[in-house]
């Protein structure tokens, strides 16, 4: 069990905000929710995948057990056919924040979705509205030439955007693109450059930032396994049930797992084929995620699984709290 200190010089005063990063399967749902139920607070998801209704076994959202120990925020939120955007999770997380600091609690922020966070922590940027015409007409694309179509797109009117968004997350691609096409005709900036000072930072918490950084080895095991389990439990159904619903254009149904489920209601791969090539894609995305985290600043890392580690000294505002 690894344990530290967690005080930040001059903010003790300030409520507290926790935020727990890490790579995929590195159990940040685990020890959110113990944390969680052990400071007396409720648990803000902080995933680009969760955040949809019905993505249940290819989204690992947290078990019962999980939600039974503290509440739980802004999972199942949209439906699959629906955009959310890094904004909109952004607008949303603080004031989820907000109404649980408000009834006492502390909030615990857990995820994967380095972007998702980056909005949250760091804020918006004054951006041009949705234009539905041109993100339709860019969806389309998405959908007929392939993601990587768009992706290219990007990469020629923001290439440090480009750089940021994996090819496969569409929305981004697609919000970061809106912003380029609508933006650019009235001399405002691209993405990158409208992060860069328009931002609003969030204030008014102490923010403390914990890292899982498990063994590589071990980690990619437990991917691997994972893996496994989505298809035993039935991802394929989960995903052809999906589909029958919303159709297959849409970017939840393109992630991890549920792409490789629909290869295989296509006949394009054997059910094996598709544990394999999820395992695969989750490994390559833990490492992604472990870069990305890594530039995260003031994150204190620890060096196991969610389940074994703990601080058990971390208090909200310098106080001493019981057992949740």
């Amino acid at each position: 069990m690894v344990t530290g200190s967690l005080t930040r010089g001059g903010t003790e005063t300030l409520p507290l905000l926790v935020v727990i990063v890490g790579p995929t399967a590195s159990g940040k749902s685990e020890l959110a929710a113990q944390m969680a139920a052990r400071l007396g607070g409720e648990v803000v998801s902080c995933d680009s995948v969760a955040v949809y209704r019905g993505l249940e076994i290819g989204a690992a959202k947290p078990s019962a057990a999980q939600r039974m120990l503290a509440p739980h925020h802004l999972l199942d939120v949209v439906a699959p056919n629906e955009i959310f955007s890094a904004g909109d999770y952004a607008r949303a997380a603080r004031a989820a924040i907000a109404d649980i600091r408000g009834r006492g609690r502390v909030p615990v922020v857990a995820g994967g979705t380095g972007l998702y966070l980056r909005a949250l922590l760091q804020g918006l940027f004054d951006g041009p509205q949705r234009d539905g015409e041109l993100r339709e007409r860019l969806r389309q694309q998405a959908a007929s030439q392939g993601a990587e179509s768009v992706h290219r797109l990007l990469r020629q009117h923001d290439p440090a955007a480009a750089d940021r968004i994996h090819p496969n997350d569409v929305p981004k691609v697609l919000r970061a693109l809106e912003v380029c096409l609508t933006a650019g005709a009235s001399g405002a900036r691209n993405m990158t450059e409208a992060w860069g000072d328009g931002s609003q930072l969030l204030t008014g918490y102490r923010v403390v930032k914990l890292g899982l950084a498990p063994p590589r080895a071990e980690l990619y095991e437990r991917i691997n396994q994972r893996a496994q389990r989505m298809f035993a439990a039935g991802l394929i159904e989960e995903t052809r049930t999906l589909v029958e619903r919303y159709g297959a254009d849409y970017w939840p149904l393109q992630s991890l797992g549920y792409k490789q489920a629909r290869a295989v209601l296509r006949g394009e791969m054997t059910e094996a084929e598709a544990i394999a090539a999820t395992a695969q894609g989750h490994r390559n995305y833990a490492k992604r995620q472990g870069t990305w985290f890594r530039k995260e600043a003031e994150v204190e890392w620890l060096q196991g699984f969610g389940e074994q580690v703990s601080h058990p000294e971390l208090a909200p505002s310098g106080e001493h709290h019981a057992g949740g």
